[in-house]
């Protein structure tokens, strides 16, 4: 049921967005987000010069803060979708600041369950400072997001966003076992990727919604809108693991399958080479598993497969964001959908 024929609707969320209105999303967001590395930093406060350092590693404003960009964005479309308001509270920009934090706490703690060497093109955290270090580092970053999101001061905020770090934890659990039904697999696999990232863009464009409008239909808009576009990056992200040079990903390719995980196009191949079911149940153990199976998924369609879901994730993302009254931050928002499917790394 993941093959899909109709290809020509999938591209059709490309024709929303006309040449005169088009909006580069990070020209747009750049003003709301301007100072947010040495905002995040401010919430840092730290006693210890290591730990200091530890923190700031990541935070190096070198990120492309892809995550707090669509928030702003998404803020101010629901503004003014409200109430024609075209600036950004501080409340919201404080949800992007936040949603950073929780991203880049679970990067580090990433790193060290999948004890990765290198993250964004330098050495992680846990390589540096060892793993004890980078556990309490990131423990630290989660702690001073959780004391950011108390000062917004509201309940609702504070429950949509304590999901996401719920979710966080379910998801690694989620990647951590493997479904023997080949059936379940990929339900299981939408779910683990559901839970580990598009969980934080999701929670994080309805916890705007909420700061900037009172609307329920505009929460369950920002909700969907986010979940989609997570869902998008995520398998985007997947391909890339096999299609995209290991200098040019900041990280090494095949990544994925050392880890002995099956994701988007492991489990599409599977279905032209059934071979690969004993590959996955032993997490791609045996020496030559992983050489074999990037072989097969590029003889397979699995990258075609898992890229055209992608598309259908940012379709339905484009649809959703198009029942808001329409301003240069919904184009924004639209016009990410296609960078999410084109982008390299």
């Amino acid at each position: 049921r993941f093959h899909h024929t109709s290809i020509s609707h999938l591209f059709s969320c490309s024709k929303t967005v006309s040449d005169e209105k088009y909006q580069d999303p990070f020209q747009l967001g750049r003003k709301d987000l301007k100072n947010l590395y040495e905002d995040i930093k401010k919430e840092l406060l730290v006693s210890t010069a290591e730990l200091k350092e530890m923190c700031d590693y990541y935070f190096d404003g070198k990120g492309k803060a892809f995550r707090p960009m669509i928030v702003v964005l998404m803020a101010r479309a629901c503004n003014i979708h409200h109430n024609n308001s075209r600036e950004v509270q501080a409340s919201q920009r404080s949800v992007a600041i936040i949603a950073e934090m929780i991203h880049t706490a679970s990067l580090v703690h990433d790193d060290v369950i999948d004890d990765a060497n290198s993250r964004r093109g330098k050495m992680t955290v846990n390589q540096i400072w060892g793993e004890r270090k980078a556990v309490l580092a990131g423990d630290f970053i989660l702690s001073a997001a959780s004391v950011a999101l108390a000062r917004i001061g509201n309940t609702a905020i504070i429950s949509v966003l304590t999901q996401v770090i719920e979710d966080l934890v379910r998801g690694e659990f989620l990647q951590l076992g493997c479904k023997e039904n080949e059936n379940e697999r990929f339900a299981h696999y939408l779910e683990k990727t559901f839970k580990k990232t598009a969980s934080l863009i999701a929670n994080s464009c309805k916890a705007v919604s909420i700061l900037g409008c009172p609307d329920p239909k505009v929460h369950e808009i920002a909700y969907q809108y986010g979940k989609n576009v997570g869902i998008a990056f995520q398998l985007i992200d997947d391909v890339l693991d096999f299609t995209s040079c290991a200098d040019h990903l900041g990280k090494p390719t095949a990544a994925d399958l050392k880890l002995g995980l099956a994701t988007g196009p492991v489990l599409f191949a599977c279905q032209q080479f059934p071979e690969m079911n004993a590959m996955i149940m032993r997490r791609f153990s045996k020496p030559g598993d992983i050489e074999r199976a990037r072989k097969y998924v590029l003889q397979s369609d699995g990258v075609q497969q898992t890229t055209y879901l992608a598309q259908r994730y940012c379709h339905e993302a484009t649809r959703e964001i198009s029942k808001l009254r329409p301003s240069p931050e919904r184009e924004a928002l639209i016009q990410l959908t296609e960078m999410v499917l084109t982008r390299d790394k």
